[in-house]
């Protein structure tokens, strides 16, 4: 695992603060020494930041360890306390929220229908799940970072969606970031769910310490997107639509897909296909532990599904490691368990990899969170993210 190398520039200061953090949330306690020694970063450095970030409670000091020789040395963890974020998620008839500590943990949860989930009648019920996390936990609130939203689309600057009707009705141009910042009085970050949950899973999950990997969404309801890392950079894109892996062709001349084109992956791999296969119909309706009987009940549908799907995805799998070869493939989103867990089994054997020879320290493909949960962790994540993940931005220097 590489660690990420600071910079003594005044400007970077974020940066190096950044930095600090990121390193002991991946490796663990550390001490000042250790810190500067594995960020490059003078010792009064590492010592400035490390007392700032102390008395913002970000960091927290555990007893100084006695050595044979020398001083005793104190190492420093994340402080779980330290901050606080609220995740949201919207759907065609409900919407829920969490609020989660520094670690990730959940701290408190709520969910409520949406009898219109247009914008005129989501938003309020958005607004209202926040003041209600806000009221169900404990917390110093000066501490909240921000609020964090995921919804199945794509988002210009500022958080204005782009969703088509098909998604959520009445949201094409809908400035949703700006409006529930105006109303919560709290920064709010709006992120596609594929995006957003791999922010999650680096921080939280299995991609933690990985610095270039691509997360695999499958949805629940249906499509497929991907977040990408690449050498410790979240990739959006140029013009934040980065991720799209559902419509590449996987099948020349394939099944029509609603994007105009045919044989998209889409059509072969996503949650919406595989319970065609199985008949089961409404599947918005059903409690996620309905639906995981339903699947278990639909056998002879499934094994239909899984032998037209597993081949795609494996084609999926090797487009990407050739692409952009990352450390590894994270298969995660909010497709039942159940069926994660079946393609997974049936995904070897993969394509030879372009350097058979290479000696690996993970998996090619990795399960990482799964479940109806997947997106509103990752929306949990979001500020959180953009509180503590290096801006190696600011170490760009302009042009001219």
């Amino acid at each position: 695992m590489k660690a990420i190398s600071g910079t003594n520039l005044e400007q970077a200061k974020s940066h190096n603060r950044r930095v600090v953090i990121e390193l002991i949330r991946t490796h663990g306690s550390l001490s000042r020494a250790a810190i500067a020694r594995m960020t490059a970063l003078t010792p009064q450095t590492v010592s400035n930041i490390v007392e700032e970030l102390e008395k913002s409670h970000l960091l927290v000091a555990a007893e100084a360890q006695k050595l044979a020789r020398g001083q005793p040395i104190i190492p420093y963890s994340i402080n779980p306390a330290g901050a606080y974020s609220i995740g949201l998620e919207l759907g065609r008839k409900r919407a829920s929220g969490v609020l989660t500590d520094l670690s990730g943990a959940v701290c408190a949860r709520v969910e409520r229908q949406v009898e219109h989930p247009d914008p005129q009648g989501a938003m309020p019920v958005l607004q209202s799940i926040v003041e209600h996390l806000k009221q169900a936990f404990a917390f110093d609130q000066e501490r909240l970072l921000g609020v964090g939203l995921a919804l199945p689309g794509r988002y210009a600057e500022g958080g204005t969606t782009s969703l088509s009707p098909q998604s959520l009705p009445g949201w094409q141009g809908f400035p949703v970031g700006h409006e529930l910042e105006q109303r919560l009085n709290v920064p709010v970050l709006v992120e596609n769910d594929a995006t957003a949950a791999a922010i999650g899973e680096r921080l939280h999950g299995v991609a933690r310490g990985l610095a270039s990997f691509v997360y695999l969404f499958l949805a629940g309801g249906g499509g497929i997107g991907a977040g990408m890392f690449l050498d410790g950079h979240l990739y959006k894109g140029s013009r934040n639509n980065a991720g799209e892996i559902g419509h590449i062709i996987v099948e020349p001349h394939g099944r029509l897909c609603s994007c105009g084109k045919r044989g998209c992956l889409d059509r072969y791999l996503s949650a919406s296909v595989a319970y065609e296969f199985m008949g089961i119909a409404n599947t918005g309706e059903l409690s996620p532990d309905a639906l995981d009987a339903l699947i278990e009940r639909g056998s002879e549908g499934l094994a239909a599904w899984l032998d037209q799907a597993v081949q795609p995805l494996r084609q999926t799998v090797d487009f990407l490691e050739l692409a952009f070869d990352p450390e590894a493939i994270v298969l995660g989103g909010s497709l039942p368990p159940s069926l994660m867990r079946r393609l997974a089994e049936r995904l070897e054997p993969l394509h030879d990899p372009i350097d058979p020879g290479r000696q690996r320290t993970v998996p090619r493909v990795m399960i990482g969170m799964t479940g109806k949960d997947t997106a509103i962790l990752g929306a949990a994540a979001l500020p959180i993210f953009s509180e503590t993940n290096p801006r190696f931005d600011v170490l760009q220097k302009p042009v001219g």
